[in-house]
């Protein structure tokens, strides 16, 4: 299931740069989540980085865009191969 950043967000900048795939970008009004690039973080870390550093605790699974841990691997797969 990929992230998504809530209309809580305060645009502090703290977790664009901990994406490891740069699926977080500053969207009109907050911050957004590409549900294409999002993997959780699964292949990089055990837990999704930008969960752990938003200090207002903005950004939940995102119900419209539900996978699997498998399915989560695979993108991290396919995002990965061409680097």
């Amino acid at each position: 299931m990929a992230l998504m950043i809530t209309d809580e967000c305060i645009n502090c900048d703290v977790c664009e740069p901990e994406c490891p795939n740069g699926a977080i970008s500053q969207g009109d009004e907050i911050y957004q989540i590409d549900p294409g690039k999002c993997t959780e973080c699964v292949g990089h870390f055990d837990e999704p980085q930008c969960q752990q550093v938003c200090p207002v605790d903005c950004i939940p699974h995102d119900p419209g865009h539900q996978e699997t841990r498998e399915q989560l691997m695979e993108k991290f797969i396919r995002l990965t191969a061409s680097k």
